[in-house]
């Protein structure tokens, strides 16, 4: 997997800022000269009409595509998608997220596609983020929503992740409690334990805009084994 492809980003759990490391990827890899594009295949949670995450990918994007490209399922309530799906009488297909995943590869060098809350949510009755990722042959890129009990999500989620036989390619650690105890040996103990490079970590401050977080995040370590 090049640098050529793109990116799936998961994360340990639901509100742990896979949207702003999304986009700060986004801005990372356009400062290193690439054309980029964000894609949420499935976004649940409409405010004030608009999806927050989707209009934040599309910001951060350097080319500007159809919106039913970047975000294939709008789902207006903020609860698990398959039972939003279910509740507004549609099922997700993964191959029509494939479809608009290709279209938005012929656009841009990057796409960072950014799931729906963790690894295994489900999007149909007998499908998960697990297939979809499989279905677009992404190597995963993990955000670590850094608060206690961190540990345990981040290891589970990469177990999920190598059981499916996909490449986890890195991880970024967010800082999403600034009261967090022993903060910077909990990274350090999820480096040790990881087997795959930390891009950067994440200041607590919500007011960053995620341009200026972007150099935070070290890319050319993406994909490094560090055997």
């Amino acid at each position: 997997m090049g640098m050529g492809n793109g990116y799936f980003v998961t994360g340990t759990d639901t509100g742990v800022g896979k949207t702003r490391v999304s986009c700060a990827l986004l801005h990372a890899f356009a400062a290193a000269g690439k054309t980029v594009v964000g894609m949420k295949p499935v976004a649940a949670g409409c405010e004030n009409g608009t999806w927050p995450d989707v209009e934040l990918l599309a910001a951060a994007s350097s080319v500007s595509v159809e919106r039913e490209h970047i975000n294939p399922y709008a789902l207006v309530p903020p609860i698990a998608p398959h039972i939003a799906a279910d509740r507004a009488g549609i099922e997700i297909d993964l191959e029509v997220i494939r479809q608009a995943h290709l279209e938005l590869r012929k656009k841009a060098d990057v796409v960072i596609v950014e799931g729906a809350g963790g690894f295994l949510v489900p999007l149909n009755d007998h499908e998960d983020s697990v297939a979809l990722v499989q279905a677009l042959a992404l190597p995963v890129l993990l955000v670590v929503g850094m608060r206690l009990g961190c540990i345990n999500h981040a290891l589970l989620t990469a177990h999920a992740v190598r059981a499916a036989q996909v490449p986890l390619a890195g991880w970024v650690a967010n800082r999403v409690d600034p009261e967090m105890a022993v903060f910077e040996e909990n990274v350090l103990a999820l480096e040790r334990r990881l087997d795959c490079p930390l891009l950067g970590v994440l200041p607590y401050d919500q007011s960053h805009d995620a341009r200026d977080l972007s150099p935070l995040l070290d890319i050319a370590r993406i994909g490094m084994s560090f055997q």
